[in-house]
């Protein structure tokens, strides 16, 4: 059985990038206590303030393995910045994480999943429909980005940035979900939106009966409520605490 390497980073490095890695750690932790992990594919990626470095996981440790020390700090080009890093990450995972850090410096979080809800609905043809409340939030700031194949060109890195814009959401085609947010919290919160709009859609399709569609004025005037609702003391910064207490009481160890 291998062992992962136990290290201790809390006194190494600066107060904001501790506080980077507990926030990033616990994101990993939620989304594995949610079931959207994919083994140990998909990634989070957080940039730590005033610096231009970022975390991302360790390639080869599950979502429920993932400590504030035994993320790894990478620079705009995947390159690892510790030397004495006893672990490595996935060239190929990060394509699309350096395409959006790159691009939206407003962002300080990245978040990408495969789950079958967001496969699901990124591969109909009709995108993300206006049938539910999770729904408004998403589609007040979505994209799309056709499928490339796996993402490890680097010219496919200019297309899904122009893809993405501005937007806060993204589907990408046949394949899963991003969502950026300002913070971690944020990010959390869109894409545990993105998540549940994408089950309720699939729900109702299943009944095969008649749908609702919210009318497309009123979906224009939700992105100004989103931006109350999900930033700001009534967002991310309200929610993630509670958040972060859950992972606490579940596993501490995340905080290590």
């Amino acid at each position: 059985m291998l062992t992962i390497p136990q290290i201790n980073l809390k006194n190494k490095v600066s107060a904001q990038e501790w506080q980077t890695r507990i926030d990033l750690a616990a994101c990993y932790r939620l989304i594995a206590m949610h079931g959207w992990d994919d083994l140990i594919y998909t990634h989070i990626s957080a940039r730590i303030p005033d610096s231009e470095h970022l975390l991302i996981n360790a390639f080869g440790l599950a979502f429920d393995e993932i400590t504030a020390s035994n993320l790894v700090k990478i620079d705009i080009a995947g390159n690892i910045v510790d030397p004495e890093c006893p672990f490595e990450i996935n060239p190929a995972g990060f394509t699309i994480h350096s395409a959006v850090h790159e691009a939206r410096h407003d962002a300080q979080c990245v978040l990408h999943l495969h789950t079958n809800e967001t496969i699901a609905v990124a591969s109909l043809q009709e995108g993300l429909l206006p049938l539910s409340q999770y729904a408004m939030f998403a589609l007040a700031s979505i994209s799309y980005h056709d499928y490339e194949g796996l993402a490890v060109n680097a010219d496919e890195k200019l297309r899904l940035q122009n893809n993405l814009g501005s937007a806060n959401f993204m589907l990408l085609r046949n394949h899963g979900g991003l969502t950026l947010g300002a913070t971690i919290g944020d990010a959390f919160m869109h894409m545990y939106d993105l998540t549940r709009a994408c089950q309720v859609q699939l729900q109702v399709m299943a009944t095969g009966m008649a749908t609702i569609l919210v009318d497309q004025s009123i979906v224009d005037g939700i992105k100004a409520q989103a931006n109350i609702v999900h930033t700001g003391s009534t967002g991310g910064q309200k929610a993630w605490p509670a958040m972060v207490r859950k992972v606490y009481r579940a596993d501490p160890s995340f905080a290590t």
